[in-house]
């Protein structure tokens, strides 16, 4: 059984599954979704969402030597706290940019230097009306989780891959470093954290609220408990993600959120790479344009 943690262990992988084919990259020892190309015999392939993480980032090429007679094109974002060089991106991917900036603290560092004044006033106020506790047994809080992700589903118009079936988060509470945070409102369960542990960093995954608990403010208290929990448990470093959507930008309402709670960031690039590029131009001219600055260009706004 692997002893991996989070966005590399297999069962992550296949919570994704209603999406593509889960195929474990053995020298690496990460995990890709392989994709059937709609209208196409061919299969392309995309990491893991919301990142793409692996134990041996030196030996990725090794893997893509036995995906290029196989897929047509790599897609993936790479985990911002890999162990790797941005060279070696380079030399793996024929496409690596930065995609977005994550925000992360530095849980060796005073908390209260880095978190803003409004947001530690808002926790302090929501951790007055709300009770916030680490969950025991994540896996156990499947349905109410699923209830609230539901109503942040419907809130938002959340589709695709990030709309996530309650059969996909049963295999992700299950995922060994999953560490959950509840916030209750005498017996209702108001919000929910869910974050992954691996190594010496935490990643914030999800997060979603009830009416009542966007009332209570209750993500203030979740924020500021769990980071209070992973510095006592010894962590080095949380990585809250990025804003929403497939750019950074100013007003986005969820990227402010996470600013309040952090001065440091770290760049997640986006990687590409094409393995057959015969039919990844055939593909292309059927489908889209060589103009288009997507990856791959066949796939453009498949996440509109």
């Amino acid at each position: 059984m692997s002893n991996t943690a989070g966005y590399k262990h297999p069962h992550y992988a296949e919570s994704l599954s209603e999406f593509g084919f889960p195929r474990e990259l053995p020298y690496c020892g990460g995990w890709i979704i392989e994709r059937q190309i709609p209208g196409y015999a061919d299969r392309d392939a995309m990491g893991c969402y919301p990142l793409f993480s692996c134990q041996r980032w030196s030996l990725l090429s090794e893997d893509f030597r036995l995906l290029q007679p196989e897929c047509v094109s790599l897609a993936l974002v790479a985990d911002p706290f890999g162990n790797y060089e941005l060279g070696e991106l380079k030399s793996c991917f024929d496409v690596v940019l930065p995609f977005k900036q994550h925000y992360v603290i530095d849980l060796n560092s005073s908390i209260e230097k880095q978190v803003s004044h409004h947001h530690q006033r808002y926790a302090a106020k929501a951790l007055n009306e709300v009770r916030v506790e680490p969950v025991e047994n994540p896996f156990a809080a499947l349905d109410e989780w699923s209830m609230l992700y539901s109503h942040l589903v419907k809130k938002h118009r959340i589709t695709g891959i990030q709309a996530f079936s309650k059969a996909s988060f049963a295999r992700q509470l299950d995922v060994p470093g999953m560490t959950a945070f509840r916030a209750s409102a005498g017996r209702s369960t108001v919000g929910m954290l869910l974050w992954y542990v691996d190594g010496e960093v935490g990643y914030y995954h999800l997060g979603a609220s009830s009416d009542e608990g966007y009332a209570r403010r209750a993500s203030f208290g979740l924020f500021w408990t769990s980071i209070q929990h992973f510095k006592a448990c010894g962590l080095a470093w949380l990585d809250l993600g990025a804003g929403a959507g497939l750019q950074d930008l100013a007003e986005d309402g969820l990227g402010q959120f996470k600013k309040g709670w952090s001065t440091l960031s770290k760049p997640a690039y986006f990687c590409g790479r094409i393995f057959n590029p015969e039919k990844y131009l055939e593909i292309t001219k059927a489908k889209s344009d060589l103009s288009t600055s997507y990856f791959p260009a066949y796939r453009k706004g498949e996440f509109n």
